[in-house]
Formats: structure tokens, C-alpha cells, sequence
């Protein structure tokens, strides 16, 4: 929202003084850096689970609050200043205020994803952005609630649950190792066609460069990786397989500069957060007293699977997979309680919005039907999908992939987990690389 309140303090934005910078380092800022920004780490995962860092993480922003007010604070690092957003208002005005001043072609970002994606929509100026971002949008469809490829997707999924559940009926159960397998085979053949899916060769690439994008610019690009794997993506796109996201790639009209390929990375990337989101949501399903007869009751319905869609994205609130939504100001911006100046960096801590029990009565329990209607700047803000004109593109695509890959487990078997949770009270934290559930047939 625009700036229009007269006679702001001229005085910069606060500062935190040393002790209160090395808490928010530790407790804040320094998890989801170590856990893993662009590829997760799951010994690092499995410690913050046991530590239960995310809360901590969330009690430290409200202790922050408490001190300080509703405004911003700043940390000043050497090189760098960086703003964290308190309020509410805040949050709406900084995704709103996309890409000007708020550009979510942050500094740090930048020197993560230029290691396998430097021309794509995240990265870009605003000149750039008018061709990609709307590319992404064409592609993925995303005023669509469910995407015109919905039936060969929906297929494709049958299939590989299928393949996974007959793996499962032998070892009696379902483990992550068995799951990302299925998820990796299902995603490639839903991006780039039927001859992908044992493409694995695509999808370590990836991961390699995913791996340099965990340091962001403080290690060099290997060029010579990425461009086997972008000219990979493109034998993709020219084959142009019916059905598939290449398909539509290939036959969706762009300029030069929207650099179509390059904006491929992105959603195989986006798919492997996807990935740790569904199984959270299993878990959060078969825990949950009377959720899985919920969701068969509406399976004739499919896609349109409505209390899956909101399991979805209670995962996605209750444990975040993009925790730091990042913006960097391309102009000086006015505040209640001072200025910050170009070049800061703004982070909104997604689980302190999201679990903030001082605020969200639902903060720590199981509660879909946070999600049964639409929400707005008036709302508290749950940013799973981040806001704006930078939300995630492809928020749809997530939603229906997600929810038809649940229905196909929990209405094919009956599935236990041996960790189950109290959806009544829920952890900060949860690693879904340690999940496993025990597999029977109805």
C-alpha cells in the first residue's frame, strides 16, 4: 500500500543493540540458513526438530514485539542492514509493494539462484520481470483454480501412488526414502513429459547446483553444469510432449528476454518443497480424528478436493517451507518509527506470522478451515504461498498435485502414523525425512 502518513520521524528505523542482534542471529535468521535454503540439510532438519527451533524462533519475534512496538528493527551487519517486519500491516504493505521498492530480487537470493536459474522471473529487474512473470503465469495457469492439464496430471499421479503402494504392501511401510522416489518420477513426467521420468540424470543436476545456491554468491557458479542442465530442459521443451509443462512451454508465446526455459528451474524446485509439504500433511491427516473419512466423503468430487487443498496448506502454515520472505527496497521507505534506506533488506518471518499464539487462536493446532474462504490485506497474514504480485505462480498447480497425491494414499489404504501427532498442540518444527507410517489395506 502507498506510503501517505505525514511527518514521519526523519530519524532511521531502530536499531538492536548488540545482545538483541546475536539472539535474533541465532534464533531467527540463522536456522533456515543452516537447515538449508534452496536444498534442505535432514541432519540439519532433524536437529531443529528435536530443539524445536521454529519456536523458538517465533517466541523470540514476540519477545522482540514486546520491546519494541509494532514497527520495524534493523540489524546492521558489516555490508549490511536488514529489516524485520512486526506488523501486520507491514507484511501487506511490503508483498503488496512488489517490485517497487520492495524487489524480490534480493541481494542474497540473487546469488542463489543465479547458480541455476539467473534469467528467471525471481531475479529479474522490473523491466524483466513485465515478460517472465506473466510467462509463469501463462504456463501454470494461475487465475485457474485447477490447471487445464489436470487430467493427465491427476493420471499421472494414479499411476505412480499405485507403483509406491505396491512397494509399501511388501515392506508394510511407507517411509520418506520411498515417498521422494514416487514424487521425484511423478513431478518429471508432469514438467517435461513421459520420457523424463527416470530422467535422473535431470534431477541430480539440479540438486547439484541447488547444493552451490545453499551458499548463495559465496561460492562461484559452475557454468559448465548449468548449461548441460538448462540445454537438458530445452531437448525437453523441443520435443514438446503432449500433456506435460514443456508442452505448454513450447507453444506459449515470449519475447527473447522472458527467457522461457529458464523459468523451468523454478518449478521442479518449488515441487521438492511441495514434496516435504504433503507429507507433513499425511501425517497431519492420519492424526486427526475423523480427517481421512473427511476427505474420502469428497473424492468423487475430484480435483476438486476441498478439505485436502486446506490440509495443504495448514502444513504449509503450521511449518513453512520458504520461512524468510524476502524483499530488498530499491528506494528510501518511510515508516511509523523512522527510515530505512535503499538497498535494505526486508525479512518477514513467515512462522512468527503464522504461529503467533498472541494473535492466531488456532496458532498451534490443526485448523483447515483457516482456509475455507478467501482471505485479505484485512486478515492476519498467512503468507504459505508469500503475497502480492510476487506470490508464487504456481500456488494452484501446488494445490492440485498435492491434494490428488493424498487422496490416492489415504483412498487406497489405510495408513498409521508410527509418530502420531496431537493436532491439538503441534510442534514448531517437524522433519519429514523421519516420517514413516505403517500400510494396510482396507
Amino acid at each position: 500500500m502507498p506510503d501517505t502518513t505525514p511527518n514521519l520521524p526523519a530519524a532511521a528505523v531502530p536499531s538492536l543493540g548488540p545482545v538483541d542482534q546475536a539472539r535474533v542471529l541465532m534464533r531467527v535468521l540463522l536456522g533456515p540458513v543452516i537447515k538449508g535454503p534452496i536444498v534442505r540439510r535432514p541432519k540439519a532438519v532433524g536437529l531443529a526438530e528435536r530443539i524445536d527451533a521454529d519456536a523458538a524462533g517465533v517466541a523470540e519475534m514476540q519477545r522482540l514485539r514486546s520491546r519494541h512496538g509494532a514497527g520495524p528493527v534493523q540489524l546492521r551487519l558489516p555490508g549490511r542492514r536488514i529489516a524485520l517486519l512486526l506488523d501486520p500491516e507491514d507484511v501487506h504493505r511490503v508483498l503488496n509493494g512488489s517490485p517497487e521498492p520492495f524487489s524480490p530480487a534480493m541481494l542474497e537470493k540473487r546469488g542463489a539462484l543465479n547458480h541455476f536459474e539467473p534469467g528467471n522471473a525471481l531475479v529479474s529487474s522490473p523491466r524483466q520481470r513485465l515478460s517472465r512473470r506473466p510467462f509463469n503465469e501463462q504456463v501454470l495457469e494461475t487465475e485457474r483454480p485447477v490447471h487445464s492439464h489436470a487430467e493427465q496430471m491427476g493420471a499421472i499421479i494414479t499411476e505412480e501412488v499405485e507403483a509406491l503402494l505396491g512397494h509399501a504392501d511388501f515392506t508394510g511401510t511407507l517411509d520418506w526414502d520411498g515417498f521422494a522416489v514416487m514424487w521425484g518420477r511423478m513431478v518429471r513426467r508432469i514438467v517435461l513429459g513421459e520420457g523424463a521420468r527416470d530422467d535422473h540424470q535431470v534431477t541430480d543436476d539440479l540438486r547439484r547446483l541447488r547444493e552451490r545456491g545453499n551458499f548463495s554468491y559465496l561460492v562461484p557458479q559452475n557454468r559448465r553444469l548449468r548449461d548441460r542442465f538448462l540445454g537438458r530442459l530445452q531437448e525437453y521443451v523441443d520435443h514438446a510432449e503432449p500433456g506435460s509443462l514443456a508442452e505448454m512451454v513450447a507453444r506459449t508465446e515470449a519475447s527473447a528476454e522472458a527467457e522461457p526455459v529458464q523459468q523451468m528451474p523454478q518449478w521442479l524446485f518449488a515441487f521438492d518443497a511441495e514434496a516435504w509439504a504433503t507429507f507433513r500433511a499425511l501425517s497431519l491427516l492420519v492424526s486427526h480424528p475423523g480427517a481421512v473419512e473427511r476427505a474420502r466423503a469428497e473424492m468423487p468430487q475430484a480435483p476438486d478436493l476441498p478439505s485436502l487443498r486446506t490440509t495443504v496448506l495448514e502444513s504449509l502454515r503450521l511449518w513453512p517451507t520458504t520461512p524468510l520472505i524476502l524483499r530488498d527496497t530499491t528506494a528510501e521507505t518511510r515508516w511509523r518509527n523512522g527510515v530505512l534506506p535503499a538497498g535494505t533488506a526486508v525479512v518477514i518471518f513467515a512462522p512468527f506470522f503464522h504461529r503467533d499464539d498472541a494473535t492466531l487462536p488456532e496458532a498451534h493446532r490443526f485448523s483447515p478451515d483457516l482456509w475455507m474462504r478467501d482471505r485479505g490485506d484485512g486478515d492476519w497474514p498467512l503468507v504459505p504461498f508469500s503475497g502480492g504480485p510476487g506470490m508464487c505462480p504456481g500456488r494452484n498447480v501446488v494445490l492440485l498435485t498435492s491434494s490428488l497425491v493424498l487422496a490416492e494414499l489415504v483412498g487406497q489404504r489405510d495408513l498409521v502414523a508410527e509418530q502420531p501427532l496431537d493436532t491439538a498442540v503441534l510442534p514448531g518444527t517437524l522433519n519429514p525425512f523421519t516420517s514413516t507410517f505403517t500400510v494396510r489395506r482396507h
